[in-house]
């Protein structure tokens, strides 16, 4: 039996993001990571696209980026590694119709200082001069926010974190160690346990099924999501900032490449292939119209990633399990994990240490909204 004082299940972004801060509070803490794949081949984290933008619709996720992107900006020089973060913005495109709820996002995140600017369609031309406007009433941009390696993010966190001290363990969670009412640690697949007074669920979707079968269910459902990279027939005469279109299709910039995706309607499974006719049948008619640069297109290979959805607000569950004494979720980000990573990881350390989040306030987000109903809805999913 190995002992310790918090272990944390899943070794992705937001699990080493929580253990490097954890490390950075009490430097003299016993950390113990546990990781079911540490090849993350089917890790949700290297597989995302890589964006951050403060451009949301609810005040919690607007404070999570505004502190993440800071700390992104910085990242290279504050933790020694770089992350390729590239400021070229988030760009929402607007049709008539969904122009009012474009404008009310903007006017929520200017009062809360961030450099959003509603562009008129010549104005979006003046950033993507190549773009057709004519169906457009406007657009939605998120001046400096922008993209990066997921992959070097998380490694960034993983190694400054063992360089603290933080047990990694190539083993994977399929137990609770209960006590009581209380969690005392984990059982693993090697039939090794390990103790702990504080468990971290930081699985993901996998996480959530875990949680589910020790009898502590919560409403997160894995979601697949693919993603597509190609060469344009024509390059582009400016950097692309993410650009997501009226009908949810997005694409940004990747070297001389583009990656676009879609938030496709599917049933919940941890499916990880990628489908090239879908591209052809329903995101590339859209570049297509959108960018005459995209008309002639060469698919060059695709993946899929899974998305940890919380199915009753696409919010994360943050924070202390209330029927569990000592267990702690940071599941359900539908999408929004990287973003948030830096921001989570303090306020999840601070909760765990100090009883409560203080850097950045989380208790918007809190496990005990399955309760009181009290949903933080967002709309800018993407």
């Amino acid at each position: 039996m190995t002992k310790v004082d918090v272990a944390i299940i899943g070794g992705g972004v937001i699990g080493a993001s929580i253990a490097w801060h954890l490390l950075e509070l009490k430097p003299d803490l016993a950390v113990a990571i546990i990781e079911k794949d540490p090849s993350y081949q089917e890790s949700s984290t290297p597989r995302s696209a890589g964006g951050i933008r403060r451009l949301f619709t609810k005040e919690v996720h607007i404070r999570l980026s505004q502190y993440s992107l800071e700390i992104y900006r910085n990242f290279s020089r504050t933790l020694g590694q770089e992350i390729s973060f590239r400021p070229y913005g988030y760009l929402f495109l607007a049709r008539k119709e969904s122009w009012p709820s474009l404008k009310a996002a903007h006017d929520l995140q200017r009062s809360l200082g961030v450099t959003a600017e509603l562009l008129s369609p010549a104005q979006i031309r003046e950033i993507i001069p190549e773009l057709k406007v004519d169906d457009l009433e406007g657009g939605l941009y998120g001046r400096g926010d922008g993209y990066m390696d997921p992959y070097a993010v998380m490694q960034g966190y993983l190694r400054r974190a063992k360089e603290k001290g933080a047990l990694y363990l190539e083993d994977e969670a399929t137990s609770f160690v209960l006590e009581g009412g209380s969690i005392r640690g984990v059982g693993l697949a090697s039939g090794k346990e390990i103790q702990a007074s504080a468990v971290v669920n930081a699985g993901g979707a996998w996480g959530a099924d875990l949680s589910r079968r020790m009898g502590y269910p919560l409403p997160v459902v894995p979601l697949p999501r693919q993603v597509f990279v190609l060469q344009p027939g024509i390059p582009f005469q400016n950097h692309l900032p993410l650009t997501i279109d009226p009908t949810g299709v997005y694409f940004r910039e990747e070297g001389q490449k583009i990656i676009a995706g879609y938030s496709e309607e599917r049933e919940p499974s941890f499916e990880l292939t990628w489908d090239p006719r879908f591209f052809e049948e329903h995101i590339w008619p859209v570049l297509a119209e959108r960018a005459p640069n995209l008309e002639a297109l060469r698919l060059e290979r695709g993946w899929a990633g899974i998305y940890d959805d919380h199915i009753h607000d696409h919010s994360a569950l943050l924070g202390p399990h209330p029927e569990l004494q000592g267990y702690y979720v940071a599941l359900g980000f539908s999408g929004h994990g990287l973003q948030h990573a830096p921001a989570v990881g303090i306020g999840m350390a601070e909760w765990i240490l100090r009883g409560a989040p203080q850097t950045v306030d989380l208790t918007p987000l809190t496990v005990e909204r399955l309760w009181t109903k009290n949903w933080v809805r967002e709309e800018a999913i993407v």
